[in-house]
Order: structure tokens, then C-alpha cells, then sequence
């Protein structure tokens, strides 16, 4: 049996999960998800906790298990408490900012890039060279970040580009002069 998959989700105040078949909607402050697992995970709701049995203990059986279970938990404390990913620009002249739905980015390319925002993310600017992705979905929170970022990833001569917050870029020596 998974570790993971033993330990049941405890379901704050505020928050409701609903099991209807094999699809799972958690509805709570930050909004509502839902998600469809595999019919073999048997899910029930009891005394306030999300339970997650599992079929057998083939290897694939305690993976989904462990899976669905941490799953769960991350649709609970999504619509609780939420997701947050923070990214910066570096480079001369590179920003970002909002514009109604839309971010805009200059980094460097002949024209500025936009992005629209998605349906249940908010990105802002706190600054120039900040941009903070958050929502109730950790995996659509994850994807846009990862979006950004490869908007212009850093390069690692100088260091120039879009990398998450705390990234650290491995940096190459570059040329040395011609030898004469």
C-alpha cells in the first residue's frame, strides 16, 4: 500500500468536496475545482477527510494511489489557500507589464510579446522586472509560469532572461582573448 496514499485529506472549514463516481469537485474561497481519476481508486468522503482506497498492490495500483491522494490535497489546498509562482526579468531594457488581460513583455525581440491571461490564473506586475502567477490550480499555475519562462529563458553568458524567483543560472566563462 502507498505511504502517500494511507494518509486521508482533512477537509478545512469552508470547504467542500463532493465525490460523484470517480470525479472529485472541491469547491472552497478561492474557487472550484474539479478532476476525473481512474475508476479503479475507490474515493469517499468520512468524519471531514477525503479517503483514497486502492485496488490492489501491483506497482502501477500504489502509484495511481499515491497519486490521486496527493492530487486531492493540492485541489484542497488550492481553493484554501492557493498557488503562487514568481518569476524575474533580468536584462537591460527587459520589462513586463499588465495591460487589461494582457501581459506584455519587452525582452528583447523586434516586437513585444503579449500573453493573454488564462481563465482562473491572475498574473501582476508588483514591478518592471517582477511577474507573479497565482490560482486555485497548481499544475495551470505551473504551466504558465513555464510559458513565461520560455518566453525568453536565461542564457548562461550573462545571465539575461526570464528565470523563477531564487533560480539560479549556471554561468559560463564566455571568450578569452585571441592569442597572438
Amino acid at each position: 500500500m502507498s505511504r502517500v496514499g494511507k494518509k486521508p485529506v482533512a477537509i478545512p472549514k469552508g470547504v467542500t468536496v463532493s465525490v460523484d463516481g470517480s470525479t472529485v469537485r472541491v469547491k472552497g474561497p478561492r474557487g472550484e475545482l474539479a478532476h476525473t481519476f481512474p475508476a479503479e481508486m475507490r474515493i469517499h468522503v468520512t468524519d471531514g477527510r477525503v479517503v483514497v482506497d486502492s485496488p490492489g498492490e501491483a506497482k502501477s495500483q500504489r502509484a495511481l494511489h499515491g497519486l490521486t491522494r496527493a492530487l486531492i490535497n493540492n485541489m484542497v489546498l488550492g481553493v484554501t489557500q492557493g498557488y503562487r509562482k514568481a518569476l524575474e526579468i533580468v536584462g537591460v531594457g527587459y520589462r513586463a507589464e499588465k495591460r487589461g488581460k494582457k501581459l506584455v513583455l519587452s525582452v528583447g525581440f523586434s516586437h513585444p510579446v503579449e500573453y493573454p491571461e488564462p481563465a482562473g490564473i491572475t498574473i501582476t506586475t508588483p514591478a518592471p522586472t517582477a511577474i507573479v502567477v497565482e490560482g486555485a490550480d497548481k499544475q495551470k499555475v505551473g504551466q504558465v509560469a513555464a510559458e513565461l519562462r520560455a518566453v525568453r529563458p536565461p542564457e548562461p553568458y550573462k545571465g539575461k532572461g526570464i528565470r523563477y524567483q531564487g533560480e539560479h543560472v549556471r554561468r559560463k566563462a564566455g571568450k578569452t582573448g585571441a592569442k597572438a
